[in-house]
């Protein structure tokens, strides 16, 4: 999947220190976790079903 749409947003300064310390942590950029986060999300309440799964 190609990643291609930009989104950008205000967020208050304690969320984005918390989200810089835990992608540190996890090894990966600010940008990748908050896509990871907002994936799950969305597949827990039903609104991003993957791919796989659509021709199941």
């Amino acid at each position: 999947m190609s990643k291609t749409h930009p989104l950008g947003f205000r967020i208050e300064r304690d969320i984005k220190e918390a989200l810089v310390k835990a992608a540190k942590d996890d090894h990966r950029s600010v940008s990748s976790l908050v896509e990871l986060v907002m994936a799950r999300w969305l597949r827990e309440r039903g609104y991003l079903v993957d791919s796989k799964d659509k021709a199941a």
